[in-house]
């Protein structure tokens, strides 16, 4: 669900990405400790009971994942929980989650926080049930999955706001995501499908001391108003324009300088989102990026956009060129980018962490030890030398919403 901020001046957009989220008291997630009120069972049909406040999922044969979910949505929070799990059976517990009718027949979907009794151990990362699968797998983080204790009870606690969500499993860090996709859904508690397996069917995952603390909310944030160039400035070289709700950019191959679109206020921390098309030539969304008197604009860091697999990776303009390169045997594999289409590009950039995405899949997520500047100029490139025309629409900040 892509929330939009209603309400807010285009003046109050940098005050509000700079305010902190206002905390919340903590309150549990079942008010009486003994009923299902405010909840519904989604999906199948495994058998969920509840008594003093311990929520136990039952595995039943032939029926697929099953979810206890809120009626409530929750956008920013913190949630803290603690399981058990029998051996053979997977579980998780979904956050920012859907089910809608348009959506393969209103088959749940969101981020899940994985309970995971495998040998495997990634109890605590995240899996995005019903859409993409894995998003922050422990693969790479043997603490995490060394501190989960198996026939025992482990405390996990998740924080999610605006596009990071971040989990500990006993107190242990163990996923640390940036991802843009959803900021705000249902949460649900997840008894996974066993088949047919006799082994399997009648075992048991149990929930204690669920408790939430929300944090308000994330919204976009209009940079573009799909009528004019207001609050966007140009630097020479090649031209833009607004047609059909878009910005058009073109430019001949005679043309050396590199042509910008800046917009007049610098950022610092920001997650961006926009949709771009490629018709022809090399593009990029420049940030944290500073004027310079040389023919190229600007000196800073980019997200490539292009014609072919480079985009969505980063690049340093006046620096160090290539800081990630994508794999291109994967981008070709998986179809990342749909050339000659409007592709959607996120771009989140906080501290010395820059992440992207093109169309949903991480294409770059990069610690830039080495970067100074952490704030600085946004703006989209035609480059020179080439026959360029490239258009963007649907350009927006994600900002604490009101």
């Amino acid at each position: 669900m892509k929330l939009l901020c209603l309400g807010l001046a285009w003046g109050s957009l940098f005050s509000l990405a700079a305010a902190e989220t206002s905390p919340g008291e903590w309150k549990p997630l079942f008010p009486d400790q003994n009923s299902f009120a405010g909840f519904r069972q989604l999906g199948g049909k495994a058998h969920y009971e509840i008594k003093d406040g311990l929520v136990t999922g039952t595995s039943v044969a032939g029926e697929p994942n099953s979810f206890m979910a809120t009626e409530k949505e929750f956008g920013d929070f913190e949630l803290e929980y603690e399981f058990q799990v029998d051996e053979k059976l997977n579980s998780g517990v979904q956050i920012r989650s859907h089910s809608v009718p348009s959506f393969k027949k209103g088959q749940v979907h969101g981020y899940q926080v994985e309970i995971d009794p495998s040998a495997r151990a990634w109890s605590g990362g995240i899996y995005e049930e019903g859409r993409r699968g894995w998003l922050a797998p422990l693969d790479q983080n043997k603490a995490a999955g060394a501190a989960f204790k198996h026939k025992d009870w482990n405390k996990v606690r998740v924080r999610a706001v605006g596009d990071s969500i971040q989990t500990w499993i006993n107190e242990v860090p163990a996923a640390d995501l940036r991802d843009a996709m959803d900021q705000s859904g249902f949460i649900a508690l997840q008894v996974h499908g066993v088949g047919k397996d006799a082994s399997k069917v009648g075992t048991k995952v149990q929930w204690r001391n669920l408790r939430l603390k929300e944090l308000g909310a994330h919204c976009w944030q209009p940079l573009f108003d799909g009528k004019s160039l207001s609050g966007w400035q140009t630097e020479p070289g090649g031209e833009w324009k607004v047609e059909d709700s878009a910005i058009h950019g073109t430019s001949p191959a005679s043309e050396a300088r590199h042509g910008m679109l800046l917009y007049e206020k610098p950022l610092s921390d920001f997650t961006l989102r926009l949709n771009f098309k490629v018709n022809r030539g090399n593009s990029g969304v420049y940030f944290r990026s500073e004027k310079v008197a040389e023919g190229v604009s600007v000196h800073g860091i980019q997200a490539e956009v292009c014609e072919n697999e480079d985009t969505g990776g980063l690049y340093e303009t006046g620096g160090r060129g290539w800081l990630v390169q994508p794999d291109k045997a994967r981008m070709q594999k998986e179809k990342v980018y749909q050339p000659g289409q409007w592709n959607e590009i996120w771009i989140s950039a906080h501290g010395k962490r820059l992440v992207v995405h093109v169309n949903g899949k991480k294409t770059a997520d990069f610690t830039d030890e080495k970067q100074t500047r952490l704030s600085g100029l946004l703006g989209l490139q035609l480059h020179g030398g080439q026959d360029m025309d490239v258009q963007f629409k649907d350009l927006a900040l994600l900002t604490p919403g009101q």
